[in-house]
Order: structure tokens, then sequence, then C-alpha cells
């Protein structure tokens, strides 16, 4: 609908009424990029109404958001996976379901939309306005909020006048609609973004997993890049159309930005003030004077008249009993049913499966994956348990997920309680890092952490692409380059670092100070050159070579990480005698 309307804009609007009507439509339907009058129709924050009529139609209708600001303290990093409650301020405290879809839906936008550079910080920001992350985590496993988050209805009186476009589907309201969820979407919206993020065949704006998923999918919307302050602004007013609320958010995003921390879910900090929080104007009493009664009159008796006849009492006959009812004897009374712990109740706690030695070169897959089990406190596995695979550490490795990469992923247990990571691909920073494995919303559950560690690139075996002899005269330049390629397990070892070093002899790696040599940047003779490296075919073709005053055979030595080595003969020889002519 957004599209075809737009599409019309685009060719002419035929007056003035249909055009005004069409960018109304967008507007209440919430499509990405659509200004209103709160802007000039420029797209500018800056021209934004800081107090939007109620008349101004916006993404959200203008409903009212929290407008509580973050501490002015910086909040803590996390700290250790042991600690019972990681320390720091309340507010910079994210319940773990809802933390997760953050993450998430990230994670997703990073493989979907890499050019829109979506921080999850952003979704919390949001999150953190509309709806108090969910009530303070208020959601069950699934990430579904315990009771329904509904806006205001949109009947024109204060905020947008939007008609029912879902039957009361969504907002049980079959009048006017309603924005929905913990990221408060109204429903027509949600029927062109909805997403189905936690994979249980449903769409649904109260599941915090698919509408943090859609939210992001809305913010990156008309080719946004989050990273360019312009769009970022862009993207939240249209939210909602107010300055007031872009910088709301924005503070919120820059402080989760500085630190967060999980908490279980339902504990987190209530925001309080609300935009439409305006005290009532209490009415001025009028003061009266006291007023004093006056006395009643009392009537003076009436005496009998002689005449009047004198009725006489009546005697009550006699009064019949009152039939009562047999009391009723209750039949037996069902007990209430308990019902079944969620898994992340159940689980006491998270061991190793067995994952053995984390190890990859630089730019391959590890062979390995983590994996975890977990256990209730008999001892017995716990299935369809949540738990985040997470990333830690300075490293350029990530989960290979989907056609992405990403740094933390949900995985569920299954019937024997096992979960296994996704593959994770090494990056070309080398040294170790740990892989950290928590059960969602049980902040308090010990993680179990796995090392990992990450090689050089390495070659096992290093050949000439060529077998030309490498000869020159003295004081000249070798007429042909010494080219390798190097290979690992028999494929191409790409990347892989190689010295080049003039040696004495065979049985030696000493650097020869005489006979052939390389040239440095200046001109001058080197006789060992490293930080070499193969391209993407495992080819590398050395630098030329020069011939000093000696004459003779000359050894070069070739290396790699890994073990590979070459060793090339070079001849350095007078040039023959030219013949004397034939007399």
């Amino acid at each position: 609908m957004a599209a075809h309307i737009g599409r019309r804009l685009r060719k002419g609007a035929t007056s003035t009424a249909v055009a005004a009507a069409a960018v109304a439509a967008l507007s209440a339907s919430q499509a990405p990029g659509v200004t209103s009058a709160a802007d000039g129709g420029s797209g500018d924050p800056q021209a934004a109404d800081a107090t939007p009529q109620p008349h101004e139609n916006s993404a959200t209708g203008n409903s009212p958001y929290y407008t509580d600001l973050p501490p002015l303290n910086t909040p803590d990093k996390p700290g250790a996976p042991t600690a019972p409650i990681v320390t720091g301020p309340a507010e910079a405290g994210i319940p773990a379901t809802v933390l997760a879809a953050y993450k998430q839906a990230e994670q997703h936008l990073r493989a979907a939309d890499p050019g829109c550079n979506l921080p999850w910080q952003l979704l919390a920001g949001i999150g953190k306005v509309e709806s108090g992350q969910a009530r303070g985590g208020r959601v069950s496993a699934d990430g579904t909020t315990l009771s329904p988050i509904l806006g205001p209805v949109l009947n024109g009186v204060g905020f947008a006048n939007i008609s029912d476009t879902d039957d009361g589907a969504y907002d049980g309201d079959t009048t006017h609609d309603r924005a929905v969820g913990p990221m408060q979407f109204i429903p027509s919206t949600w029927a062109s973004w909805g997403q189905d993020a936690n994979g249980d065949g449903r769409k649904d704006p109260n599941n915090i997993y698919d509408a943090a998923q859609a939210a992001g999918m809305y913010l990156c919307a008309n080719n946004r890049d989050l990273a360019l302050k312009a769009d970022l602004d862009k993207a939240i007013l249209s939210y909602n159309r107010s300055t007031e609320y872009l910088r709301t958010v924005l503070s919120w995003f820059e402080y989760y930005k500085r630190g967060t921390h999980r908490i279980p879910d339902g504990t987190g900090v209530l925001p309080a003030d609300r935009s439409d929080n305006k005290p009532a104007a209490r009415p001025t009493p009028t003061p009266t004077l006291p007023v004093t009664p006056s006395p009643t009159p009392t009537p003076p008796p009436v005496k009998p008249s002689p005449s009047t006849p004198t009725t006489p009492p009546v005697t009550p006959g006699p009064t019949k009993p009152t039939p009562t009812t047999p009391p009723v004897t209750p039949g037996p009374t069902k007990p209430p049913v308990t019902p079944a712990p969620a898994p992340h109740e159940k689980v006491a706690r998270l061991t190793d499966a067995g994952t053995g030695p984390l190890t990859a070169m630089a730019g391959s897959r590890f062979t390995e994956r983590p994996e975890v089990k977990a256990l209730d406190r008999a001892g017995k596995p716990v299935a369809k348990l949540a738990v985040e695979f997470e990333i830690v550490g300075a490293t350029e490795a990530r989960f290979a997920a989907g056609t992405g990469s990403v740094g933390s992923v949900v995985v569920t247990t299954a019937a024997d309680g096992t979960a296994l990571a996704p593959p994770i691909v090494a990056g070309e920073r080398t040294g170790e890092f740990t892989v950290r494995a928590t059960v969602v919303r049980r902040a308090t559950l010990p993680a179990v952490d796995f090392t990992a560690t990450v090689t050089e690139r390495a070659a096992d075996a290093l050949t000439r692409t060529d077998e030309k002899a490498l000869t020159a005269a003295p004081e000249t330049e070798f007429a042909d380059q010494v080219e390798v390629k190097a290979t690992y397990k028999g494929a191409v070892a790409s990347g892989v670092a190689l010295t080049a070093t003039m040696i004495t002899a065979a049985d030696s790696a000493t650097a020869n100070d005489k006979g052939p040599f390389f040239k440095d940047e200046q001109g001058n003779p080197v006789r060992t050159l490293v930080g070499l490296k193969t391209d993407a075919n495992g080819v590398l073709k050395l630098p030329k070579m020069y011939a000093d005053g000696q004459t003779g055979t000359f050894l070069l030595r070739l290396t790699t990480a890994g073990g590979a080595t070459l060793t090339v003969e070079l001849k350095v020889a007078a040039p023959a005698p030219t013949p004397a002519p034939a007399t």
C-alpha cells in the first residue's frame, strides 16, 4: 500500500487533497522515510516540533513514551561470569531475554543488510523509551510478554486518528488502532514489517524476538546507514516525530554503548515519567461563610376529637414457618493444576559436553565446535533451553551463521540437553580468545568458558613454479626472479608469511655477508627479507636479485610458518670470453 501510494505521488498527485491524504496514509502506516508537517517535509530532524500537535500523524501516532533519562554515571562493564549478580547501575541492566532478542536482531541485520550497521544498543534505547524493556523483562521463556503492552486508543484525541486495520486481532479494538507490544508497532505497520524471529511460525508483535527484528528491519529501511548521524536521526524520528523523543532515545543509546549487564527477566528498572504525564491543575476552593441554622418550630400536640372513632388494635394471626433449604454438600475439590516449570527454571548447571581443543589457523574454520550440556538438580538433561554462545576477547573470529558472521548466537538444547555452537571462523588476528556459554534468563548461573587459539597461517610444502637456472655475472642483475608456491595439506596456502635469506651453507641458517643480495627502498644491499606473504593462489614472486663482485655458487633459503623450507641455488660467474675471430 505504502509503495503504491509513493509511486502515485512521484507521478504527480491530481490535487492537493489527494497528496495530503497520501502522505497521511504513509505516516499512519509507519512507512519509513515519510516526512510530515513536523519537519516541513524535509526529513530534517532539527525541523521537527518538540511538542507535536494532536493532529500531526507519525509512525506511532505520537503515542506517549517514557521520558526518564539515564543516570550521569557510566555503567560498569560486565563482571566475572561466575559472579552472583553483575554490579553496576541498576539502569544499565537489561533483562536477559530482551537483551538476547536485541543481539539476535543485530545479527540478523548484519547478514540481511550489512550496509545498515544496526547496533543492538539502538534497539535497546528504543525499547527502553517505548516499553521500559518490555516492562522490566516480564516475558515468557519464548520472549512473549506476560500481559499485553498497548498504547492509547488512536482516536484523534491527543494522538493520530487511525481507524481499525486488524479487526482488533492485535490490539483488541475494532474501532481504532493502538500501538502493540514491547516495540509499540501499530497493526498496519506490523502487517508490512512483522517478523518471525523465534521460529515458532507466528509473527507476533507481543514477542520481543519478533518485535526487535521487525524494528531493526524498519529502522534500516530506505537504504539507511545508521553509522551516519543523519540517517540515524531519521530512523529514530520514524518512530515518533519529536526532537524530545529523538534526544531521549539517543541518550539511552549512548548510555548502553558505554556498558550494560544482563539481569534476570522481570527485574528491570521500570521507568516512571511519560511524555503525557502533566499534573492536572487543582481547582481553587471558594471560601464560604458559616451559616447558623434556625431552630425548627415544634407543632403543638393534636388532641383527638370526641367525634373521631377509635380504631381497635389488630391482633396478628399465627406466623407461618419459613421453609428452610437443606444445605448443599460440595463435591470433591479438584487440586489446582501447577504449570510445569520452564526450562530456564529447571536447569541447575551447564557442563562441557566433551569439546576438543579449539585451534585453527588464521582465516580458516575451526574443526571443533563448543558444546555444552544442561542438567537439572537430579542430573537429568534439560531440553528446549536457550543457551547463548558468545565470543569474548581481542579476536576477529566469528560464528558462521547463515550468510553472515556474528559474535554471539542463541542455541536451543536438544532432547539430550546438549547445545552445539555453530562453526567458528578464525580472523587474521592470532592469539587466544574465549567462547562463553550462558543460560538465557539465568544471569546468576555460572557460565562455561572455552579457550580458543588462532595461529598464523602456515604451509607444509614450498616449491618453485619453474626450473630455470638462476645465473648472473658479477656486478649485474639476475635475469630471472624466484617464484614459489605454498600449500598446506595439499591445498593452496594463501597469506602465509615467508622469509628469504641468503645463507652461508646448506646446513647453516647463518646469513651470508657477501654474494647475491636484494635491495631495500633506498637501494642498499640486504640479504634477508621478512614480512613476505603468498597471494590468494599461494604464490609469491621475490624481488629482483643482484650479484656483487664475488663469483661462485650461493644459496637462498626460503622458510614459512608451519615448517616448509626451500633452498635455491644461485650462480655468479664471469661471462665466457668472446672467441677471437677466425683468420
